[in-house]
């Protein structure tokens, strides 16, 4: 008999269809919507494979509905939507996503950084919305990006890649990680800091460390106090990083010039949360690997596990 696979959203069938070899497909027909709990509860019953994206909660709850669940694939790099602990006490394989999407994201956070900076989502509304009457010295002035200091918070794949794209610019680099990256540092000229001295120099403090229990709440609004009052914050890695609460208060009373969110807390957001209010943030839907060339290698990956899975071969990028 072949293996019960349940996905959690629509994928291109191009995608999906060489998987019917080994599997026995049920797949949640929405490709915006997320699958409701109580359905995807429902559906993990008698399953024994589960392919899911970040937006899907595999929990102690949901593990409980799963007697005869054996692999999880995410697709995603970062897997804070997975308890792997639970996982690894059931004996449940999980993979991700790795290596594929460190230029497309690196790219998105530049990009992020330099649309918060020059305050172009804003100009171009100023354009369409009928205001530009006539030009004058102090129109919609932003921030210089060359020859400034960038501190990023998170030293992986894409925080250095981001940090050499950043040298492109003549930025001096200054970074905060668990571990020094020594090879980085005697290569590209990158200099580590403590956390404290980071907020302090930066002009632009860019997060790029993975979401857990020790990176819950790290920017706050004591750390948000020791930024420059001209800072630019710019968050593409994991929402509940930063304190939103701080960050809107730090926005509008002039203690942070502006913020570039391409992540929230909880996602997706509403119309009326209160960052979108303020003209000094540049908010995106969580698109940092949002590239054809990327979205499709990330899916390619999980088919690979999936397929060594079906196959009985080993499971290649797992992270339980």
């Amino acid at each position: 008999m072949k293996k019960k696979l349940f996905i959690t959203r629509k994928f291109p069938a191009h995608i999906v269809e060489p998987l019917e070899e080994f599997y026995d497909i049920e797949q949640w027909q929405e490709e915006e919507i997320v699958i409701p709990r109580d359905k995807l509860l429902a559906a993990v019953a008698d399953c024994e494979v589960l392919w899911v994206t970040i937006a899907d909660q595999v929990d102690e709850e949901l593990l409980s509905h799963a007697p005869k669940l054996k692999l999880v694939t995410n697709l995603a790099v970062g897997f804070n939507n997975v308890d792997v602990v639970a996982l690894r006490k059931r004996g449940i394989m999980a993979t991700n996503t790795p290596g594929v999407l460190t230029n497309t994201t690196a790219d998105l956070v530049f990009g992020l950084l330099l649309a918060t900076a020059r305050r172009i989502p804003e100009s171009e509304r100023y354009l369409r919305d009928g205001k530009w009457q006539s030009w004058y010295p102090m129109q919609l002035v932003g921030k210089d990006v060359s020859g400034t200091t960038i501190g990023i918070i998170g030293m992986g794949r894409i925080g250095q890649a981001v940090a050499r794209r950043a040298k492109g610019f003549d930025m001096k680099v200054i970074y905060h990680n668990r571990r020094r990256r020594h090879e980085a540092e005697e290569m590209y000229g990158f200099r580590y800091v403590p956390l404290e001295d980071l907020l302090k120099q930066s002009d632009f403090v860019v997060i790029m460390t993975p979401f857990n229990n020790d990176t819950v709440g790290l920017i706050g609004a004591k750390e948000l106090a020791m930024m420059q009052d001209d800072a630019v914050l710019i968050n593409a890695s994991r929402g509940g990083i930063i304190d939103e609460r701080a960050l809107y208060d730090a926005l509008k009373n002039g203690k942070l010039w502006a913020a570039g969110l391409d992540v929230f807390e909880y996602e997706p957001i509403s119309m009326d949360h209160p960052l979108l209010t303020l003209p000094n943030v540049v908010a995106l839907p969580h698109i940092g690997s949002a590239s054809l060339k990327t979205r499709t290698a990330m899916l390619t990956l999980n088919v690979n596990a999936l397929t060594a899975y079906g196959q009985g071969k080993a499971v290649s990028n797992r992270i339980d």
